[in-house]
């Protein structure tokens, strides 16, 4: 009898860490900067062309109010989905998380002694807590697989 088998894809861990480590730098660029205002222009303006009706009754104005409403709620949802990836981590990789690339900016070995652990076993956890957040966050990613012609 045959034995039905799959292989997993297998994971880009260079791009992967890349990934989790621009998610979170968003993460803090998101928390530690002041909306992108957009200021709308409201001089009249006068055209000889008579206006077209096209259906469309956004003002500039309107245009920029929603604008800001979108790129607000993006920046809320990104936070929040960050939180909750990092919350579902274990006590030390959470703590590696967070007082690495959620707070203060830290170095690796300042983290690492604040926290009490050493060096190997520090950056085993964060690669495992790397790997997680990927996974949650849905960010994870996979080598190509390459056709061999024979």
């Amino acid at each position: 009898m045959n034995q039905l088998s799959f292989k997993l894809p297998e994971i880009d861990r260079f791009a992967t860490r890349k990934a989790v480590e621009e998610a979170l730098e968003k993460y803090q660029m998101f928390l530690f900067t002041v909306p992108e205002e957009k200021i709308p222009s409201v001089t009249q303006q006068f055209s000889l062309v008579p206006p077209s009706n096209t259906n469309v009754n956004h003002s500039e104005t309107e245009e920029a109010a929603i604008h800001n409403i979108d790129q607000e709620r993006i920046r809320q949802q990104h936070i929040k989905k960050i939180q909750k990836a990092v919350n579902r981590l274990s006590y030390f990789e959470r703590s590696i998380i967070i007082k690495r690339y959620m707070s203060d900016d830290a170095f690796d070995y300042e983290v690492y002694n604040e926290i009490g652990m050493s060096e190997r076993k520090y950056y085993r956890v964060k690669s495992r807590a790397f790997y997680k957040l990927a996974f949650m966050l849905k960010i994870e990613v996979y080598k190509e697989k390459t056709v061999t012609s024979q």
